[in-house]
């Protein structure tokens, strides 16, 4: 497929919401409020900012232009500028890194899906250890989940096969406004409740006394987490980019929409939480076994208001999951796709039926499989801790080297400022960043991450 026969974005609203789409998911709405409560609140959110301007944006322009100069899917986008050289391979640990988190992050889309469903239902009452409960039945069921996951698979293949225009970006345009819409809803209904100021003055009050180096290292691996950096994503999307793209202005509008919503994520949670008198640093558990108690203590006296917000949040919540598992799943499809000169619709089947399995395996794993384990992990932990603690790093640190060290430093110029229509000073501070900060960075992330330093 040539570069005049791919498909590109029709607009530069749909183009920066589809590509934002596929940053903004659970690591936004989940992952950074429990984050920032268990790591002391406006203090981690400074220095996250800070990590997404001196890590986050760099390591994504670098996936841009890859993706946009090759305009192919990611794993022959590295080889074309490879030259022949193992560093091609880059490349295909991006697109085996999209596929497996593609698996697991379906099952954790379709609990979103079956809160909604619960929600709608009134099931979302009762005491701390009725909502513990609920969730451990639910898991424990051998075909619930699997259930919902499916269903949010099918949802997600149905957009892939739709294209480019017609798919992801139409579906784009649609989600994320939504998205916004539901975010703002639920932010000021918990900001008006008693006690509220608690919460809005932990997320926006620091105490650098709790600053630690761990701190600091969970900030890196949080942006780098929520930008979905070396997921193959960014460099897929970037291959529908057009030439006259600016790639500086795109990666600033996006990293400032998925900062935005984690911010909003926090505001939504956190007034809420200190309201009832709930802990900030409640950990993973806090969107499905914690926040159902939190909504339903906090808005006791109004049922209608805490039925709807809590219909809000889990629609909110699968609204993010299934903008990220469009973009995990467009990277394998587009894959297959070119390698396989086959149709989009036979490489997005592909993806969903192998995806469909591996998703299975890993619900199973945590439900009734508990022999699917290895080391004390379950399948499902097992494919989170290789990709996000291993893979990712290792993909981000190798790009940023492939880029700064590789490419041609008037290639990677001339992307940058679109062959010089584009004047400015930020590329050398972008080559400086991602030949020499990125990587120091990054190792520092992953290093940590094994207790070396």
């Amino acid at each position: 497929m040539t570069k005049t026969e791919r498909a590109s974005f029709g607009s530069k609203i749909g183009m920066v919401l589809a590509t934002a789409g596929g940053a903004v998911g659970l690591g936004n709405v989940w992952r950074f409020p429990y984050m920032a409560g268990e790591n002391g609140g406006a203090a981690f959110i400074i220095i996250y900012i800070a990590c997404v301007l001196l890590l986050g944006m760099p390591c994504m322009l670098s996936e841009f232009i890859i993706g946009r100069h090759a305009a192919s899917n990611t794993a022959r986008a590295y080889t074309k500028l490879a030259n022949g050289t193992p560093w091609k391979w880059v490349g295909y640990l991006g697109v085996l890194t999209g596929f497996l988190i593609t698996g697991y992050y379906a099952v954790v889309s379709g609990w979103c899906m079956e809160y909604v469903f619960a929600s709608v239902l009134g099931q979302l009452h009762g005491t701390p250890e009725y909502y513990k409960q609920f969730f451990n039945n639910f898991i424990d069921n051998p075909w619930e989940p699997i259930v919902w996951m499916v269903a949010i698979f099918l949802i997600t293949h149905y957009v892939i096969i739709h294209g480019i225009r017609n798919g992801i970006e139409k579906a784009s345009k649609i989600m994320m406004p939504t998205l916004f819409i539901l975010l703002l809803v639920i932010v000021v209904s918990s900001c008006l409740l008693p006690n509220a100021q608690k919460g809005i003055d932990f997320l926006f009050k620091p105490d650098f006394s709790k600053l630690t180096s761990d701190v600091f290292l969970s900030a890196l691996g949080q942006s780098f987490y929520s930008l979905s950096i070396a997921m193959g994503c960014i460099c897929t999307y970037a291959s529908y980019y057009t030439r006259q793209t600016n790639l500086v202005n795109t990666a600033g509008q996006i990293c400032a929409i998925d900062t935005f919503v984690a911010i909003l994520a926090g505001l939504m949670i956190f007034p809420a939480a200190f309201s009832v008198g709930v802990s900030p640093d409640s950990g993973p558990s806090l969107i499905f076994i914690t926040l159902p108690n939190v909504f339903d203590k906090a808005f006791a006296g109004m049922p209608i208001v805490g039925f709807i917000i809590s219909l809000a949040f889990y629609l909110l919540l699968s609204m993010a999951a299934l903008t990220s598992l469009i973009s995990l799943h467009e990277v394998s499809t587009a894959f297959f796709q070119e390698e396989l000169h086959i149709s989009r619709k036979k490489g997005a089947t592909i993806v969903t039926v192998t995806c469909i399995i591996i998703g299975f395996l890993c619900s199973m794993s945590i439900g009734q499989w508990h022999f699917l384990s290895m080391g004390g992990k379950d399948l499902f932990d097992i494919f989170d801790f290789v990709t996000g603690q291993i893979f990712l790093p290792i993909g981000g640190f190798l790009t940023c080297l492939f880029i700064g060290w590789y490419v041609p430093k008037k290639l990677v110029k001339d992307e940058f400022t679109n062959w010089g229509t584009l004047h400015g000073t930020l590329f050398n501070v972008y080559y400086f960043l991602v030949r020499i900060v990125c990587p120091l960075c990054i190792l520092g992330i992953f290093l940590h991450q094994f207790g070396i330093i």
